[in-house]
């Protein structure tokens, strides 16, 4: 039984570079040529993913994102802990613009994306760890529940 995906995936040819909350907008620029073997091998990973791997790496950078938060922020270093939240907010928009509607779920998904990344604005203005460890336990959820399903499906 093939797994069915409720996302929409397409590669992208920019990337954002600044986003202001306030008016909505994001800025992008131009996907730059990758340099280091590491960054060559994590490419070649993401470009010969499947859709259910791709949202998986997702939120596996979602947990590493919000983790460094944490870490981040138990040690007063603000800038760091902005960028981390920041960067966790990002893949939480990822994964609610690239739902796909026709499935049932991809409603409940979007409520919950939306609920994190309002906790997120929270835990970064308030520079909170609580409220990240909260949104963490969401993010484990969601990648263990994804994880399993991919297994069940192969």
């Amino acid at each position: 039984m093939a797994m069915q995906n409720i996302y929409n995936y397409s590669r992208p040819k920019m990337v954002p570079t600044k986003i202001n909350t306030l008016d909505k907008k994001v800025e992008f620029k131009e996907m730059k040529k990758t340099d280091s073997k590491a960054d060559q091998y994590l490419e070649q990973k993401i470009m010969t993913a499947s859709p259910e791997e791709l949202t998986f790496m997702l939120y596996e950078g979602l947990v590493k994102f919000i983790k460094q938060g944490i870490l981040y922020n138990d040690d007063n270093n603000v800038q760091k802990t902005h960028d981390a939240i920041l960067r966790s907010q990002a893949i939480v928009n990822e994964l609610a613009v690239t739902l796909n509607k026709e499935y049932a779920v991809s409603e409940g998904l979007e409520l919950m994306y939306d609920y994190m990344n309002r906790r997120l604005t929270d835990a970064n203005m308030g520079k909170d760890s609580d409220i990240l460890k909260e949104v963490l336990g969401y993010a484990e959820t969601l990648r263990d529940t994804w994880k399993q399903a991919m297994t069940m499906t192969r």
